[in-house]
């Protein structure tokens, strides 16, 4: 077997791990915020049940190519981002892609998924999706602006935009991590982390007085299966994203079990205390801490 189908094998399988990892890491999440506001939660294996459930039904409703590109769209920024970046750093299976890949492709993928989605929900015709993806890609575009001034400043830091060699740069010790060797922009990256994880107080978007008015409801089937599938392992990715840049990337799976568990609780953390933010107060936010703190970030570099 040739080295490309071997490295697309081990990328498959790399795609695999993350999706169940992601799916019991996400239910375990719901269950820690049931049992904050006092319920019981949902068993750890719901999510397989949901997902298997949809991908079972079937859909005659036809909107055009658009619609049904868009949760294609949003599941492709998921898998995009992960195969882009070192899962396990050093690892010959689980490198990926990183090679070809960098800090600004990183970025985009990011921002595909999202972008895409609006798209596919505007095919629909209905005004409330088209409501609905515009709060997110407002919300959004102003979360991500501290995380862009971040990655910026520490591409200036280490003089490189390759992934794999800022993770290389980070080893022989905790506190070679950027979180220690840049905190700032480990701070405005951690900004755009609560806002771009869709919890609260960021979540006003996928909240479900606000469902109504979003793609949740133009999407059904197997369509809502894709979102789901990306649902559980777009925030993986981002979060391996945070791993790799700020804190020393991860050596073996059990590591990466770890960090990625970590930094995805700080978002949780955030919002079983924090009461949901309106869309524009949300923006003010982010533009208010998120984007002075980028940009002290590359000041100080």
């Amino acid at each position: 077997m040739s080295f490309e189908w071997v490295q697309i094998a081990y990328a498959a399988l790399t795609v695999f791990i993350v999706i169940n990892y992601g799916l019991i890491m996400t239910a375990v999440v719901q269950k820690i915020g049931a049992r904050v506001g006092g319920r019981y939660g949902i068993p750890v294996w719901q999510n397989y049940i949901d997902l298997v459930k949809n991908i079972a039904l079937r859909s005659k409703i036809s909107h055009g190519v658009m619609f049904y590109l868009g949760p294609v769209f949003r599941l492709t920024g998921g898998i995009g981002l992960l195969l882009f970046v070192p899962t396990i750093y050093g690892s010959v299976m689980h490198q990926n892609f990183a090679f070809a890949g960098d800090l600004i492709l990183a970025l985009y993928f990011v921002f595909f998924g999202t972008l895409g989605m609006a798209l596919g929900a505007g095919e629909s015709g209905h005004p409330h999706a088209a409501i609905g993806v515009s709060r997110g890609l407002a919300q959004v575009t102003a979360a991500e602006l501290p995380l862009a001034l971040a990655v910026f400043a520490i591409s200036l830091q280490y003089q490189t935009l390759s992934i794999t060699e800022i993770v290389a740069a980070q080893q022989g010790g905790l506190f070679n991590w950027t979180l220690f060797t840049n905190p700032i922009a480990t701070l405005a990256a951690m900004f755009a982390l609560v806002g771009t994880m869709m919890r609260a107080p960021f979540d006003v978007v996928v909240a479900p007085q606000e469902i109504p008015i979003g793609p949740p409801t133009e999407y059904h089937s197997a369509y809502l299966a894709l979102m789901q599938t990306n649902r559980v392992l777009f925030p993986v990715a981002k979060t391996v994203i945070y791993m790799n840049l700020f804190f020393g990337g991860a050596s073996n799976w059990g590591e990466f079990a770890v960090k990625v568990f970590a930094i995805y609780m700080v978002s949780v953390l955030v919002g079983v205390v924090h009461p949901r933010f309106r869309v524009e107060q949300s923006i003010r936010f982010f533009l208010k801490w998120g984007l002075p703190v980028g940009i002290l970030a590359i000041l100080v570099v």
